[in-house]
């Protein structure tokens, strides 16, 4: 008998227990989420405030309604950073956000509704506003890229795999406004390459082809530029005396 009621306790005690603990993350789940709750880790350079203004959560908003894959969509995208992860929270409560920042590799200018913006671009052709970058070793870039767009993303990340991965030493990457491509290497000097994605891997090797054999003679002295537009009739022209 003293075994059956003590068994009874123990369930009822459980019970209890659950439904209080049920009760208490019901609670929680529908407590509001307030800006103070929003902790922030893995970059120094992100408010809280950044969160609600990059975002189009409204605060405070019930912790259970925060969508954190809508809200870690929107802050990559509108913070140009490389990745995000939210995380709701109740013991403590509250948003945990931590932060990827994408590191530049080089110099960026794009044009925005008339306007020339200035920022820096990563490995991956990612453009990265000002105001979103730490500004540690921005002294280091040596490569400068004009007319940035979205869709020339691809084509970067190919050309800084060969600086990368080669001995080309592009300073400057330029697109016209209707897409037609030139690069300056240091040795070679103004490359036209042209308005061919598809080719650009093809004419990367090229150049560095081109660079290894006119290094050898010091000819790369004299040219003037080199119309790689057809990289398999390339054209150089060099300085007449």
């Amino acid at each position: 008998m003293k075994n059956q009621k003590g068994i009874k306790n123990r369930s009822f005690f459980f019970l209890i227990l659950f439904l209080y603990l049920t009760s208490l993350l019901s609670i929680k789940t529908l407590k509001k989420v307030e800006l103070q709750d929003i902790r922030i880790s893995g970059s120094e350079l992100f408010s809280q405030d950044d969160v609600e203004k990059f975002s189009s959560l409204n605060f405070p908003i019930r912790l259970i309604f925060v969508e954190t894959n809508l809200l870690e969509k929107e802050l990559k995208q509108n913070l140009s950073l490389k990745n995000v992860s939210v995380n709701r929270e109740l013991f403590p409560f509250g948003l945990k956000v931590h932060i990827n920042s994408r590191i530049p590799i080089a110099y960026g200018e794009r044009i925005l509704n008339d306007e020339k913006i200035l920022g820096f671009i990563d490995k991956d052709g990612i453009f990265i506003n000002k105001q979103n970058l730490n500004k540690k070793n921005l002294n280091k870039l040596t490569i400068k890229v004009f007319g940035w767009k979205e869709k020339f993303q691809q084509i970067l990340s190919e050309i800084f795999i060969a600086i990368e991965n080669n001995e080309l030493e592009i300073v400057k990457i330029t697109f016209s406004s209707d897409g037609f491509l030139t690069v300056e290497e240091k040795d070679l000097k103004t490359i036209f390459l042209g308005f061919n994605p598809n080719l650009i891997n093809y004419q990367l090797q090229k150049i560095n082809n081109l660079k290894n054999e006119l290094k050898k003679n010091s000819f790369s002295k004299k040219i003037q530029h080199i119309d790689l537009t057809n990289p398999d009739k390339p054209k150089i022209k060099v300085f007449k005396p």
